[in-house]
């Protein structure tokens, strides 16, 4: 069973920075895609970010707008995502997920930004920014 834990939310001023990580207990899959979503009280869980396997493909919302990096340390097998000058809007529970069905070097936007696509998921960690 794979699990997905992540760490490192928390309360911060608006225009600070939080780092994000989701360690994985999963198998080595050269096609894995892992993921952040984000979801607001009231709101649809929304796509973040998202990278592959290898670190090669990165891939970004657009409410990121380059204020938000996804990488990948697989000797850890973990998933970081820095966060930069967050904003009251950024307040949601963040959640890593990982795609072990992915079989190619460089899957479709549309693909990685369906949570359909995603069997396993983290419990989410509280993001919380103040104004």
């Amino acid at each position: 069973q794979v699990q997905l834990v992540e760490s490192g939310g928390g309360l911060v001023q608006a225009g600070a920075s939080l780092r994000l990580s989701c360690a994985d207990s999963g198998w080595t899959s050269k096609g894995a895609v892992f993921a952040w979503y984000r979801q607001a009280p009231g709101q649809e869980r929304a796509f973040a970010a998202a990278i592959t396997w290898s670190g090669d493909s990165t891939y970004y919302a657009d409410f990121v707008k380059g204020r938000f990096t996804i990488s990948r340390d697989n000797a850890k097998r973990t998933v970081y995502l820095q966060m930069n000058d967050l904003q009251p809007e950024d307040t949601a529970v963040y959640y890593c997920a990982a795609d072990y069905r992915n079989t190619t070097d460089a899957p479709t936007h549309a693909r990685v930004r369906t949570p359909l696509v995603y069997d396993y998921w983290g419990q989410g960690t509280q993001v919380t920014v103040s104004s």
